[in-house]
């Protein structure tokens, strides 16, 4: 298992950063600037062969990539000069610097999209038996897994059941006395109606049924001795998943964008620590975690990575694409550029504080190697 889910998160990270450097590379070269070098990993050098005029290389640390354009560190002379980075227009370098991130917040949404087309649990006003304890009132009186509640009644009132909530406080009032209950429950042949939703050749029945809740129940089980939920799966045609999974990625990344700030905030504000917060190690560990639910899991865990590397990369930090910007844009205000030598500085600092805060996350993940963590918490807002 061990081995299996070091080569699934290597093959993981391979695709993100295969993709995010990609778009660097495309854009690059449909301006016609160089690329001296496309890396996967960061230096120092294992490998690397010449295609061309790119050098394709693999690099020693497996936390990043990176594509080397001509010029990108400063101005040049020669006749190769208008093929460097630093000589195409604000535009140009601005559309190639936001190509990486565009380009996961596609995979993005390419991968949220077809996993809508697949089934995604979505809440609704309707609750479900999900299951029915043996011996128990709800068994006793002919209730079944995937029946759903509708109405509630004792002697005096009548109860709409339209979330959890309602079926277990009403229930809780009304501890050994007798419940008329108000179900639909899907049969072969039946007419399809509203209340529920039943596969094909299958309608709605309308039963009631009487049962007592449990003044005292097993431990483990509630008064009727049922599981309940008020999600159903929705599948979300081809035509309507892109539109969902375009939205879902913008709620995702904005829930994104306060993690990362209340991170930065608990840092350096109030010099905490937090502990939810995962590196490479972390996310090889949740990577073991999502092979145990299937390949689904670790398409969802793909979708999501690739939306935080966005997010993460767009950040106005030096040595980040966001703190490139950050210096397109001073350019653009000031009408000049940055001095190369600031640049490269700047650069430069935000790497080194960058690979000092990826190496404290990892000593705190390796804390917490062997610490039970579940998939669903960090994925849970991965709902429509």
């Amino acid at each position: 298992m061990i081995i299996l889910t070091i080569i699934v998160f290597i093959i993981v990270l391979s695709i993100l950063v295969l993709v995010h450097e990609f778009g660097h590379f495309i854009v690059a070269k449909k301006f016609g600037i160089r690329v001296e070098e496309f890396g996967f990993g960061l230096p120092p050098r294992i490998f690397g062969k010449k295609y061309g005029e790119t050098v394709y290389s693999l690099n020693l640390l497996p936390i990043g990539g990176f594509v080397k354009l001509y010029g990108e560190e400063g101005e040049v002379a020669g006749k190769d000069r208008d093929r460097s980075f630093m000589a195409k227009s604000k535009i140009a370098r601005t559309l190639v610097i936001i190509a990486g991130v565009t380009m996961n917040c596609i995979l993005a949404i390419l991968i949220i999209s077809f996993i809508f087309t697949q089934g995604v649990l979505v809440p609704t006003s309707r609750v479900h038996v999900e299951g029915v304890s043996q011996d128990s009132p709800a068994k006793k009186a002919g209730l079944q897994a995937g029946d759903v509640i509708w109405e509630m009644a004792n002697d005096k009132e009548i109860k709409a059941i339209r979330k959890s909530d309602d079926l277990i406080s009403f229930t809780n009032k009304n501890l050994g006395s007798k419940l008329r209950l108000t179900l639909f429950r899907c049969v072969q042949g039946k007419v399809q109606r509203e209340n529920i939703s039943c596969k094909t050749g299958f309608g709605q029945e309308e039963l009631t049924i009487s049962l007592i809740p449990r003044i005292k129940s097993p431990k483990g089980e509630g008064a009727m001795g049922v599981t309940i939920s008020n999600l159903e799966e929705k599948r979300y045609s081809i035509i309507e998943a892109p539109i969902k999974g375009t939205l879902e990625v913008i709620q995702l990344s904005s829930l994104m964008f306060t993690a990362i700030i209340q991170l930065f905030w608990r840092l350096l504000i109030m010099a905490q620590f937090p502990q939810d917060v995962a590196g490479p190690l972390g996310v090889a560990q949740i990577t073991g975690q999502a092979l145990k639910f299937g390949p689904m899991a670790i398409l969802q865990l793909l979708g999501f990575l690739s939306l935080n590397l966005a997010v993460v990369n767009i950040l106005p930090i030096p040595a980040l694409d966001g703190g490139r910007l950050l210096f397109i844009g001073i350019e653009a205000i000031f009408g000049k550029k940055v001095r190369p030598k600031v640049e490269i500085a700047a650069h430069q600092i935000g790497m080194i504080i960058l690979l000092a805060l990826i190496l404290l996350i990892t000593l705190n993940d390796v804390k917490k190697l062997f610490s039970s963590s579940s998939l669903g918490s960090i994925l849970k807002n991965f709902t429509p």
